[in-house]
């Protein structure tokens, strides 16, 4: 297998500039458009009819407010198919803010106005479902406890195992490059505006544990060479070459796993199953994200708190 002579950490300022830059954007799309929460986490009421032909997402907006005196955010998803590969009718989605469910009647009215607008559209209920938003608040804390305490089981999982070569530092800067990962995650849910719903608590679990398993083959390899090169050798050549020995090894693995769950995006849009689209996608962006913190972020990172611990004993060493 080829063995690269990448120089990571030399090249640390250019991989962090990439990474705050892209950072950047996320965060002016989140200041421009906000958050999207969905009714898992904010509460509220949902609604879903079928139709046939084509309507238009403002109007349909407005009828529904104009019918139910309510705030509502409308979308639209066309050319949804069956399993099958058949076509079916189109959806439209309803999301109602606050702790009210919607009842049979407002439902059934409303349908009534849509077709009094779209006689030949033939809306039908297709799903109904309401969230009070203490539960909603409630699951999002739980989520989010989910999410730290398994950082912290990671840190000290890391500072074991990895004990000869600072395993502490390695545990903590393993997991700002998770936290990078995470926040690459976050903001492709943004830019690409799709409500933080279940599948992005998903998707961040899983990306911590597929970004963490890469970094921990490239600390087992610092932790070898370590015992090869002898403790002279700086850390900036330790961490380079080891690297290079599981580059190939991270690019293939990374590319494997992206064209898997590129295939399972391609699929969902064909069918137009949301809920496999709004996973996949930032599945992808996470795990092309997970290999690029595991060998740009992390090894530079260890090597910058192993040379300031360094300076510190030679500075208490002089003085």
């Amino acid at each position: 297998m080829k063995t690269f002579n990448i120089h990571f950490f030399e090249n640390r300022k250019i991989y962090f500039g990439i990474s705050i830059t892209v950072m950047l954007i996320g965060l002016l799309f989140n200041i421009l458009f906000g958050t999207q929460l969905d009714i898992q986490f904010k509460g509220g009421a949902e609604i879903k009819y079928s139709f046939d032909g084509k309507v238009v997402q403002e109007e349909v907006e407005k009828i529904v407010q104009d019918t139910t005196k309510k705030d509502v955010s409308v979308r639209i998803l066309e050319d949804v198919k069956s399993a099958d590969g058949k076509k079916v009718k189109n959806n439209v989605s309803i999301s109602f803010a606050g702790s009210e469910s919607i009842s049979v009647d407002t439902q059934q009215a409303i349908e009534k106005a849509l077709s009094a607008k779209y006689p030949n559209a033939h809306f039908e209920v297709v799903s109904s479902s309401s969230v009070n938003p203490t539960m909603g608040r409630n699951f999002f804390i739980k989520c989010l406890t989910a999410v730290f305490i398994t950082c912290v089981l990671l840190v000290l999982y890391i500072a074991f195992r990895f004990r000869k070569i600072g395993g502490m530092s390695a545990g903590v800067m393993a997991v700002l490059a998770l936290l990078h990962d995470v926040i690459m995650v976050y903001f492709t849910f943004i830019i690409f505006r799709i409500p933080l719903n279940d599948n992005f608590i998903a998707v961040v679990l899983t990306i911590l544990g597929y970004s963490l398993n890469d970094t921990i083959i490239i600390y087992d390899r610092i932790r070898e060479n370590r015992r090869l090169m002898g403790p002279k050798t700086p850390y900036s050549s330790l961490v380079n070459t080891s690297i290079n020995q599981t580059f190939t090894r991270s690019l293939f693995t990374a590319g494997c796993t992206f064209s898997s769950i590129a295939t399972v995006f391609v699929v969902g849009q064909l069918y137009g199953i949301t809920s496999v689209t709004t996973f996949a996608l930032p599945m992808m962006v996470g795990v092309v994200t997970g290999c690029y913190s595991s060998v740009c972020i992390a090894g530079p990172l260890y090597v910058m708190w192993q040379n300031h611990k360094a300076k510190q004993r030679e500075t208490e060493a002089k003085a």
